[in-house]
């Protein structure tokens, strides 16, 4: 029996370079997102060059249609690898955000990966196999408005799940990159213009080093060692520190 992995956000840039190096792995994949042409695409494009079978299942994460939707083809299917990427910015401060922009990031990136999780893991645990990265970010340990609060719960909640299937072999990473050459800023339309060259990461490195680390039992992967650097820093940092420091990254990010 061929094994399956389920990758959220799985059209462009990290979600993307997580399906290649599934297919490359052998996994059959399951690819969700919103756009189905792109979807069809991807799998497409998958089949062909690794000859594995795809799944393309069209959902919107921050609706409760689209998270049951997939929560549901969890409990009915075999899933041996989850991947929640699947991404959501706001680029204005909370006080002046639209409340319903508010709650779709906190349905996305909070709401779906834990629930996600929470139904694909006792089919796991059974199986006592599996492997579950969350795609959070280094924003997880700065005060960077919403994003960095749901990112850090992300974070904390994978850490915990590393933690409680000690002695399984089910794996749980977060998976914690820095700014990424992706579409994110694009579609959030966040200007990165004053963002040196050296700390832009590439897709398919961190992803690969994500993989490494999930699967030797890693309960956190930060991909660079500037990004290293910076989360030893802001791990050990006053917090009136980091709270201007991300300050200044979401005041940049908004010009």
């Amino acid at each position: 029996m061929q094994s399956w992995a389920l990758v959220t956000g799985a059209t462009a840039g990290i979600g993307e370079s997580f399906t290649r190096l599934l297919a490359q792995n052998g996994y059959n994949l399951v690819l969700v997102a919103r756009d189905l042409p792109r979807l069809q695409e991807r799998a497409t494009a998958l089949e062909s060059k690794f000859d594995i079978s795809t799944l393309v299942l069209q959902a919107d994460l921050s609706t409760d249609e689209g998270c049951s939707m997939i929560e549901q083809y969890i409990r009915d299917n075999q899933i041996d690898v989850l991947i929640n990427n699947a991404g959501f910015g706001i680029n204005k401060a909370f006080t002046v955000s639209q409340l319903d922009a508010e709650q779709a990031l906190l349905d996305v990136l909070v709401r779906t990966p834990m629930r996600l999780m929470h139904v694909a893991l006792p089919g796991m645990k059974e199986r006592d196999k599996g492997v579950i990265i969350n795609v959070s970010s280094v924003a997880g340990w700065i005060a960077g408005g919403t994003y960095s609060a749901a990112k850090s719960y992300l974070t904390v909640l994978s850490e915990s799940l590393h933690t409680e299937l000690t002695g399984t072999k089910v794996k749980v990473s977060a998976l914690c990159p820095g700014f990424t050459r992706t579409e994110f800023h694009q579609r959030g339309r966040m200007s990165m213009k004053g963002l040196p060259g050296f700390m832009w990461l590439n897709a398919d490195k961190l992803v690969e080093q994500s993989w490494k680390d999930a699967v030797n039992g890693k309960a956190v992967s930060v991909p660079g060692w500037q990004y290293q650097l910076l989360t030893f820093v802001m791990r050990y940092a006053p917090r009136p520190m980091v709270r201007k420091i991300g300050m200044n990254v979401r005041i940049k990010q908004r010009r």
